[in-house]
């Protein structure tokens, strides 16, 4: 049995929707916190779980005949939770239920010495599945575009993206990362480990990201970097807190560090295709 958490989020619910064209349903449990959002799946003939990372009790039955376990990633620490509490939960249960396989979705940039926290996470979370005694991979991901299309939304208004710093960035679409996910869950690993970066090949820095948006909207936007306080009190004025407006100045610290820069072949590799370009995303999405 395939095991997907987080199959109510963007990237659970693709991935689910994703290996249906690898496995039969009934070889498949999502797993969510309300399985009644999940009725499409159901639909599918997918059997949905109820399943908390904060509830160890829920994951027994949750992981319940785990052949291969797909962890997706908590959020947790944008809402002052503790994911890496979470992320063991999930790792425990699957090793409990007997899974042969456990999959993280993790970051390309995972590393105990990043300037944006949500890398500590993944870090931290890749050395207990090498210590949990069971075969692992990590899904190295590249960031998600969907940021990116969140930020040229905003900017749509004001015509300028402001960020903290500037730096390339690897944006890549969730329905490719989805895609990915699926077709190495159908295959047999041949070892441990993280996978190369799950990127594209091309990056765009902010202020590249302004300009393909004003080529292709027809509208001028631009790119301004602005002081850390600046950035803090705007975040503030627009009630972010405090703890979320030190991410958002830690991913755009990290871009300027070229924490997000590289690019990888492996993704296309996996997918027989190019990724979807950050010009298609726009035209879809904007």
């Amino acid at each position: 049995m395939f095991i997907i958490t987080g199959a109510n989020g963007q990237l659970g619910h693709a991935i689910v929707k994703k290996i249906l064209g690898f496995v039969s349903a009934d070889q498949v449990a999502a797993i969510c916190r309300d399985p009644q959002k999940a009725a499409d799946l159901s639909a599918l003939g997918v059997e949905v779980r109820r399943g908390d990372f904060d509830k160890p009790e829920s994951l027994s039955r949750a992981f319940e005949g785990a052949s291969q376990v797909l962890i997706v990633s908590s959020n947790a620490r944008a809402y002052g939770g503790d994911p890496l509490v979470q992320h063991q939960n999930a790792i425990d249960a699957a090793r409990a239920a007997g899974a042969a396989r456990i999959v993280y979705t993790s970051h390309m940039a995972a590393s105990a010495h990043s300037a944006f926290p949500p890398m500590h996470d993944h870090a931290a979370t890749e050395k207990m599945l090498q210590d949990c005694g069971v075969v692992w991979t990590a899904l190295r991901h590249g960031f998600y575009a969907s940021s990116a299309i969140a930020v040229i939304r905003d900017a749509l208004e004001t015509g300028v993206i402001e960020t903290a710093a500037d730096g390339p960035v690897s944006w890549v679409a969730h329905d490719d990362l989805a895609e990915a996910a699926a077709i190495i869950l159908s295959q047999a690993p041949d070892k441990s480990g993280p996978t190369s970066p799950l990127a594209p090949t091309q990056s765009f820095d902010f202020k590249g990201l302004a300009r393909l948006a004003s080529d292709f909207l027809g509208k001028p936007i631009h790119h301004k970097i602005i002081a850390d306080d600046d950035m803090r009190a705007k975040l503030a004025g627009r009630g972010i807190p405090a703890h979320v407006a030190n991410i958002i100045l830690g991913r755009d610290i990290a871009a300027r560090n070229g924490e997000f820069a590289t690019v990888d072949p492996t993704l296309k590799q996996i997918l027989g295709r190019s990724p979807i370009s950050m010009r298609d995303l726009i035209a879809e999405q904007i």
